[in-house]
């Protein structure tokens, strides 16, 4: 298993804050005020690797499209196992 590295972050938060994420350690909801916050970062990834997503879908159901033929899932399927075996497939 790879070495996990790992970062010392300092932050001032406002009381309130402080008071809410340790009452959520508290009450078993986390281990530690570090596990919380790196949930927080977690969750936003997700939510922004959900909204490109979303973009991408939308952008794909207001493309014109192309009909899918038998020879347009030839040369797709073509196409994929060539750039598979070459080790060059790209984010589209």
């Amino acid at each position: 298993m790879p070495e996990r590295k790992s970062m010392n972050i300092n932050i001032d938060i406002p009381d309130e804050v402080r008071v809410y994420v340790e009452a959520q350690v508290m009450v078993g909801a986390y281990n530690s005020i570090g596990e919380y916050f790196l949930d927080l970062v977690q969750q936003d990834q997700k939510r922004k690797a959900q909204a490109k997503l979303e973009a991408l879908l939308l952008e794909g159901i207001d493309s014109e499209g192309q009909e899918a033929t038998p020879d347009y899932w030839q040369n797709l399927r073509s196409t994929v196992l060539n750039q598979s075996s070459t080790g060059t497939l790209n984010d589209a």
